[in-house]
């Protein structure tokens, strides 16, 4: 008995191990989703199949950090009048204009963060050759499709980008 114990805890042990290891390259790693689904996904960021030149790797590195940013500010804009939205539709008496008027300042700074993310892509897409070009398109079509690193309930950090509004009811 103290045998299989024994025996459990080390292959127990062992497991642990042998998935805490940091994957090198392109190579199939284990998930755990947020509503429990399981499964691979490759290890490495999305530039990973692009055989980037170190001084692409530089400029990208530093065109995110940039671009990042220019959008923090406007994420906590948008979450403060997301906020600001919840507090306005269950107050007892609802102010139809200034409920409107909030909805519009989330779609301004929404159309700002798309103007943005847009132009930094094309900044990058700009920087590469023909064949890097190709495959980093590809991989925008990926991630547009559910494919990519959105997925069906979007990426880490961006609540509600990429689902669809269902009715509590339903």
């Amino acid at each position: 008995m103290k045998t299989k114990i024994l025996v459990l805890v080390v292959l127990m042990g062992m497991s642990v191990v042998m998935f805490a290891q940091p994957g090198a390259g392109n190579e199939m790693r284990p998930f755990h989703g947020k509503k429990g689904d399981v499964g691979m996904e490759r290890s490495g960021g999305p530039m990973n199949g692009l055989n980037l030149t170190d001084a692409q790797k530089e400029a990208f590195k530093q065109s995110m950090l940039a671009v990042q940013k220019q959008m923090q500010p406007l994420r906590n804009q948008l979450g403060e009048a997301e906020a600001h939205q919840k507090t306005l539709m269950t107050s007892e008496k609802p102010d139809w204009a200034a409920i409107n008027k909030n909805i519009e300042k989330i779609g301004e700074i929404k159309t700002e963060i798309a103007k943005l993310q847009a132009k930094h892509h094309l900044e990058m897409r700009a920087q590469l050759n023909d064949e890097q070009r190709l495959k980093f398109d590809m991989f925008k079509h990926q991630m547009k499709d559910g494919k990519g690193m959105k997925g069906p309930n979007g990426p880490k950090g961006q609540k509600g980008a990429g689902r669809e509004m269902k009715h509590p009811m339903n």
